[in-house]
């Protein structure tokens, strides 16, 4: 897959098959429409192109809202996209001057004059321009004069897609991460540099790898003890995980701590991948140190059930 950040090398690519969205997550009501895509631009000889925007548009629209949580990174989202057999991806600029464009000019402007498009497969509820003014129904007017076709994901399609996205993310930010997976249909996960904590955990004979995310935006699941897969150097390791504010040493900021089973290693400045693979119990206060670390023992006992990958 060719990702294309510059608006200006779209000419090679041949009878464009376009459909725009997030896509955030890729799951698996997205990869349904996404083989609907693929499979069009193979019956017309063409090439299959996804076009997303960055940053996202809220953070353009709304620059103090807080409520932006992403389940996927601009790299995951290729990453999952090329598995899919997208042929191009392009990442689009999302500016305020886009944002202002008249609905005209978005097809006009951006989408004609950019891509001349085979074919556009959008849903009946796509909305676009300044105000979202533009709608189904104009695009519909541009193609009955020979500029596009134009196809109509299934409505049944499209409302599972954003059921799903919407439900990831309230599951996973529920602690659900079993329910979440079965959407996604693969483990969600996050990438992090691993950075200097209080050496709490070490001292009581579980160092942990205290991470800080790659990208802030990040989707961050409910507090709590998880199992998990830390992937470093190549190499999957079992663990365990907490996200919280570890109370029985004194409420502090939430942290993300990894505990790799197996593996005694300086890790301060790596980078991990971490995905998970269940819940395991919330995080709780602990009336002293001791019954802490007989729950930890526990907790590693059971982290260490998790099946090998193959």
């Amino acid at each position: 897959m060719k990702i294309h950040a510059d608006l200006t090398s779209l000419d090679q690519i041949q009878r464009p098959v376009i459909t725009i969205g997030s896509f955030d997550g890729v799951h698996l009501g997205h990869r349904e429409m996404l083989k609907q895509l693929v499979q069009q631009a193979e019956w017309v000889d063409g090439s299959s192109v996804v076009i997303t925007f960055h940053p996202h548009p809220r953070l353009v629209l709304q620059p103090d809202s807080n409520s932006v949580h992403l389940l996927h990174t601009l790299e995951e989202k290729a990453s999952q996209l090329e598995k899919a057999g997208v042929d191009h991806l392009v990442v689009a600029p999302f500016t305020t001057a886009f944002a202002h464009l008249s609905a005209e000019s978005y097809i006009e402007d951006f989408l004609i004059r950019q891509f001349h498009p085979h074919t556009l497969i959008v849903g009946h509820d796509h909305q676009f321009g300044k105000d979202r003014t533009g709608n189904y129904a104009l695009l519909q007017q541009y193609a009955e004069k020979g500029w596009f076709n134009l196809i109509e994901i299934a409505p049944q399609l499209l409302s599972s897609i954003t059921i799903s996205s919407t439900q990831i993310r309230k599951r996973l930010m529920a602690g659900d991460v079993e329910s979440a997976h079965a959407l996604l249909g693969y483990a969600y996960g996050f990438t992090g540099k691993v950075v200097a904590g209080t050496k709490t955990g070490r001292q009581i004979g579980f160092p942990t790898a205290n991470l800080a995310l790659i990208d802030p935006l990040k989707l961050i699941p409910a507090n709590g003890v998880y199992a998990v897969r830390a992937f470093w150097n190549n190499t999957s390791y079992k663990a365990m995980m907490n996200i919280g504010k570890r109370p029985t040493f004194g409420n502090h900021a939430t942290s993300i701590e990894v505990h790799l089973l197996n593996l005694d290693a300086d890790l301060y400045g790596e980078t991990l991948r971490i995905e998970l693979v269940r819940r395991m119990r919330d995080e709780r206060t602990f009336p002293n140190v001791e019954a802490l670390i007989e729950q930890l023992n526990k907790d590693r006992d059971e982290a260490e059930m998790q099946p090998d990958i193959n």
